[in-house]
């Protein structure tokens, strides 16, 4: 979890907040049924939630996350309410006019649908304004940047409620994470990469050798964490040579190098694609082969429960920081912290976006992905290509260095991957 890095925390942020708003704003439904529903008809009113597209006169064309288009008119009668992102209650909700409204603000139309199905009568509309979900996501972004971390799990006690992670150089630091009956606790829902559907979870649904992030306070020896939310997810980590490239259907099949058979990696627009620059990639290398490799010059150690093909290994950045940039293990200003190793997401942050046109038959790459919906399918989380030295160092530390590098993301679009018109 999001500088937590660059597009990829963005599109997080964006998905987080949207997220949110839509919680709250479903969170005022009791409360307006009430005023709404006392005299109204026996037909119950139904609601939707979404962007607004386009305005005309008292007509609203709005678009649900789902993709799904709603014609809202709004009655002259209707209550016209403005809450804040994140604001649960109509408590402090202010009155706002119809001619206030803009395109991208988000809001909740509640009224009575046509026989249609794709058109409302809106006697009651929420809304919240798109600046101020903009303005909400940078802040959100600066805390996951100053208050976020991340790593792979090592241990999760329910009954203590806590959970252990592995970060740092080799990811042989570790930190413990408590958990509060206030944190709000949330997981990659099965063949997503995006962090709107993420689901409702629990510390008990954590398993070794998940990815996890989370937010929250750390103490001032850096070895605990009180969480105030937690994303985990268990990902599929490939790497190999790519044996073929169908940029019109956007996916990339790869020759495995840990099962030996082919995966056919859909690459979609919450899909980052990056390519490491040769140099950096050839210093990665260096260290890893001075280091026997593991990126913190360690000796071998086994991997964790969720390493190989159906789990990422344990591990994590290179030692000696690229220089500027600040992350949960680097603090700003430009030092690092003590013992800790570069923040390979800040690596990924300043390699540039490519397309799958960029990639060509024989390119080693490395992906982190979730599970196909069929046998030999993935779908793409993280691609990184031009990593031919690091594979050749150490192919097993090289993925350990994306898993620990790992960031919840989704949801924006642009992505460097290609997408079907």
């Amino acid at each position: 979890m999001p500088g937590i890095r660059t597009r990829k925390l963005n599109s997080w942020i964006q998905s987080t907040i949207f997220g949110g708003v839509i919680l709250a704003i479903a969170g005022l439904l009791p409360a307006a049924a009430v005023a709404q529903d006392a005299a109204g008809p026996a037909a119950k009113p139904v609601t939707f939630l979404g962007t607004v597209q386009t305005l005309s006169g008292n007509t609203l064309t709005v678009k649900s996350d789902a993709g799904a288009t709603m014609q809202v008119t709004v009655e002259d009668n209707a209550r016209l309410l403005r809450i804040e992102p994140g604001q649960k209650t109509l408590t402090g909700a202010s009155p706002f006019s119809l001619a206030d409204l803009q395109a991208g603000d988000r809001v909740m139309a509640r009224g009575s649908a046509n026989a249609d199905g794709n058109s409302l009568a809106a006697t009651m509309l929420v809304a919240i304004k798109g600046a101020d979900i903009a303005q909400k996501q940078g802040q959100d972004r600066e805390d996951w940047q100053k208050h976020g971390t991340g790593g792979l799990v090592k241990a999760v006690d329910p009954a203590a409620g806590t959970v252990t992670i592995s970060s740092g150089a080799g990811g042989t630091r570790t930190l413990v994470i408590h958990v509060s009956p206030t944190t709000i606790i949330r997981r990659y829902a099965p063949g997503s990469v995006r962090f709107d559907q993420a689901i409702k979870s629990s510390l008990d649904q954590i398993k070794p050798g998940d990815q996890l992030r989370a937010r929250g306070s750390r103490s001032d020896d850096g070895a605990t964490l009180e969480a105030e939310e937690i994303v985990s997810g268990s990902f599929r980590n490939l790497a190999g040579p790519i044996q073929a490239v169908n940029a019109a259907a956007s996916t990339i099949t790869v020759n495995d190098t840990v099962t030996k058979k082919p995966v056919v990696i859909s690459v979609t627009s919450d899909s980052e694609v990056k390519k490491l620059d040769p140099a950096v990639a050839q210093r990665i290398a260096t260290r890893l082969n001075a280091g026997g490799g593991r990126p913190d010059g360690a000796s071998p150690a086994a991997s964790s429960p969720g390493s190989g093909p159906s789990g990422p290994p344990a591990g994590g950045p290179p030692s000696g920081p690229p220089s500027g940039g600040s992350g949960p293990d680097r603090p700003a200003g430009g030092a690092p912290s003590r013992g800790s190793g570069p923040d390979f997401q800040q690596v990924l942050a300043r390699a540039p976006s490519i397309t799958l046109k960029d990639l060509q038959k024989g390119n080693m790459i490395i992906v982190v992905a979730t599970e196909g919906q069929s046998p030999g399918t993935a779908t793409a989380i993280t691609v990184v290509a031009g990593v031919e030295p690091m594979l050749q160092a150490s192919t097993s530390a090289s993925q350990a260095m994306l898993s620990s590098a790992w960031n919840l993301g989704g949801g924006e679009g642009g992505g460097g991957g290609e997408t079907p018109q």
